[in-house]
C-alpha cells in the first residue's frame, strides 16, 4: 500500500494535467477570440503562408506568430484524430501545465518542498488559469514565458550567474513572439522597480547591458518581425504597434472599458477557490517587504504581481486575464502563507457559494433569459440553458457539492487540506460538466448552424454574426456580408428582416437564411 503522503504528492501532481487536458475538446470554440485564433491558424494552411495571419481573408494583426505556429503543429498532426477543438487547444493547456510545474520547480529551492506542492496545487485549480489554459489564444502561453523570464531574473539576481539572465533573454524574446511588447515591459518593470527598493541599480543596469541576452533576444525576434514589416510594410505598424499596443493602453479598445479599481474585483474572482488565502497573504504583504525580511524574494514577488494590477488599472482597455500576467506570485505567496488562516469560514465559505452556483446556474440563465431586456440574441441562448443542461450535468455537479458537504463537516481535516479538496472538485466540475454546458449554450447552435450549411451546396456568408468559429467547422473562408442570389447565409434570428428571407435553419439565437425572391438581399 503506498503511504499517504506518497499518494497527496502523486495527487498533487496529477491536478495540472487533469485540470487543462479533461474534457479539452468538450465545448465548442468559443467566439470571438477562439475562433477568430482558430481560423486565422487553419487559413495558414489554406494559404500556404505561414508568415503572416489571415482571418476570413482580411490580414489580422492581433498577435505575433508564435502561438499560430504551435497551433498549426498541433492541428496538423492531431486535428484529424482527436478534432479541431482539442488540437487548437492543446498548445494552451501544455503551457498551463509547464506553467504549474516551473511554479512548483522554481518555488521547491527556495520556499520548500511542502509550499512548492502547494503553490502547484494553487496554480492547477484556481478559475483564472483553468479557463486561459483551455483557451485557444496567447494568454497561457504568455504566462508562462512570463513566469519563466521572471523566475531567471531573480536566479540571476540572487546569485549574479550569467545563464539565468541569458535564460531570461531568450524568454523575453519568445513572449514577444507569443503576445508583443508586454514580454519586455513586465520583467524590465518588475526587476526594476526591486533594483530600485534595494539601492542595488548597478545590478538592473548590468542586467539590461547584457550584448548576448540582446543578441538571443534579437535572433528570436528579428527574423518574423523583419518579414512581417517587409511584407505589409505601415499597415503592419498600424496595426499591430499602435493599434493593438498603445491604442490598447491608451484608450479603450472593443469596448473593453473598466475602472480603475476594476482589477482589485477581478483578481479575487480569478483565484477561487483560494480568495480567503489570497487576503489573508495581503495582511502579511508589509512584512514581506520589509528590508530585513529574508532574501528579498517575497518583496520581489509582491512587486511583481502589484506592478501588473497597477499597470493594467491605468489601461484604458480592461480585460480579466490581463490580471494573470501577475497570478504567478500569488500562487507562490499563497502557498508560503498557507498555515496561517485562523478562520475557516472566510476560506470554506467561496468554494462552497460556487459549487452551489453551479447547480442553480442553468435555472439563473434561463430567468436572465425570460426578464432581462437588451440583446434579444443572446437571450434567445440563454433560454436553452435548462435544455442543454442534462441529467450528466446535475449528476457531476450535484455530487461535487455533495462530497465537498461531507468533507466541509470533517473536522479533523486541516484547513489547507478541505481548501485542496474544494480545489479539486471545482475543477473536476467545471472541466466534465460546467465548460461543456456554457459552450452548448452558447456555441452549439453556431456549430450546429455551421454544420448545417457544411452539408448543402450553396455557397455561405456571414451576415450580421461576428463567429469566426463558423469557418473553422466549415474549413473554408466565410465572407461577412450579406447573402446574394444562391448564396445562403449563417446570421442572428433577431436581424433577419421580417420579408424577403426563408429560414432553412433555426436554433436558439443563430439562423441559416437564403433570399426568398432572386432579388439582391436589403442592406
Amino acid at each position: 500500500m503506498m503511504r499517504l503522503p506518497q499518494a497527496r504528492v502523486l495527487f498533487i501532481f496529477a491536478l495540472p494535467f487533469a485540470a487543462f487536458l479533461l474534457r479539452l475538446g468538450g465545448a465548442p470554440l468559443f467566439d470571438v477570440d477562439e475562433g477568430a485564433f482558430s481560423e486565422a491558424t487553419r487559413e495558414m494552411f489554406e494559404r500556404g503562408d505561414f508568415l503572416s495571419t489571415y482571418l476570413n481573408g482580411e490580414r489580422r494583426f492581433d498577435k505575433p506568430i508564435l502561438i499560430y505556429w504551435l497551433q498549426a503543429a498541433s492541428y496538423h498532426c492531431l486535428g484529424g484524430i482527436l478534432g479541431a477543438e482539442w488540437a487548437f487547444r492543446l498548445p494552451s493547456a501544455l503551457a498551463a501545465i509547464t506553467w504549474c510545474l516551473a511554479t512548483w520547480h522554481f518555488a521547491r529551492n527556495r520556499f520548500g518542498t511542502d509550499t512548492a506542492l502547494a503553490a502547484l496545487a494553487v496554480a492547477a485549480t484556481a478559475l483564472g488559469p483553468f479557463a486561459i489554459g483551455r483557451a485557444a489564444t496567447a494568454d497561457a502561453l504568455l504566462n508562462l514565458l512570463l513566469a519563466l523570464a521572471l523566475f531567471d531574473a531573480w536566479r540571476h539576481l540572487e546569485s549574479n550567474r550569467r545563464a539565468p539572465l541569458l535564460r531570461c533573454y531568450m524568454w523575453i524574446g519568445l513572449g514577444a513572439l507569443a503576445k508583443g511588447p508586454i514580454a519586455l515591459i513586465v520583467p524590465g518593470a518588475v526587476t526594476f522597480l526591486y533594483c530600485a527598493s534595494r539601492g542595488n541599480w548597478r545590478a538592473w543596469l548590468r542586467a539590461l547591458a547584457a550584448p548576448r541576452g540582446w543578441l538571443i533576444f534579437a535572433a528570436l525576434t528579428a527574423p518574423w518581425y523583419g518579414a512581417a514589416l517587409a511584407i505589409h510594410g505601415q499597415d503592419f505598424i498600424d496595426g499591430f504597434i499602435f493599434k493593438h499596443n498603445v491604442k490598447r493602453f491608451t484608450g479603450t479598445l472593443e469596448g473593453h472599458a473598466g475602472s480603475l479599481f476594476y482589477y482589485l474585483f477581478i483578481v479575487p474572482l480569478l483565484l477561487l477557490p483560494w480568495t480567503g488565502a489570497l487576503m489573508a497573504s495581503l495582511r502579511r504583504a508589509k512584512t514581506d517587504c520589509a528590508r530585513h525580511t529574508g532574501s528579498g524574494l517575497r518583496r520581489y514577488l509582491w512587486l511583481w504581481a502589484a506592478f501588473v494590477i497597477v499597470f493594467f488599472s491605468l489601461s484604458g482597455t480592461k480585460l480579466p486575464h490581463y490580471a494573470l500576467y501577475g497570478a504567478t506570485p500569488l500562487f507562490l505567496l499563497i502557498a508560503a502563507h498557507r498555515e496561517e488562516p485562523r478562520r475557516p469560514f472566510a476560506h470554506l465559505a467561496p468554494p462552497t457559494l460556487l459549487l452551489i452556483l453551479f447547480i442553480f446556474l442553468p435555472a439563473l440563465c434561463g430567468i436572465l433569459a425570460t426578464h432581462a431586456t437588451g440583446n434579444a440574441y443572446y437571450r434567445a441562448l440563454l433560454a436553452e440553458a435548462t435544455l442543454r443542461a442534462g441529467a450528466a450535468y446535475y449528476g457531476i455537479c450535484g455530487g461535487a457539492l455533495l462530497i465537498w458537504l461531507v468533507a466541509l463537516f470533517a473536522p479533523r481535516a486541516a484547513l489547507w487540506n478541505r481548501l485542496l479538496f474544494a480545489a479539486a472538485l471545482q475543477t473536476a466540475a467545471l472541466g466534465l460538466a460546467v465548460t461543456p454546458w456554457l459552450g452548448a449554450m452558447l456555441q452549439g447552435p453556431v456549430k450546429e448552424a455551421a454544420e448545417f450549411a457544411r452539408a448543402r451546396p450553396e455557397p455561405v456568408v456571414l451576415w450580421k454574426l461576428d463567429a469566426p468559429s463558423v469557418s473553422v467547422y466549415l474549413d473554408a473562408v466565410t465572407p461577412s456580408r450579406p447573402p446574394r442570389a444562391g448564396e445562403i447565409a449563417i446570421t442572428r434570428v433577431d436581424r433577419v428582416p421580417a420579408e424577403g428571407f426563408e429560414f432553412l435553419f433555426r436554433r436558439a439565437g443563430v439562423a441559416v437564411v437564403r433570399i426568398a425572391a432572386a432579388d439582391a438581399a436589403p442592406r
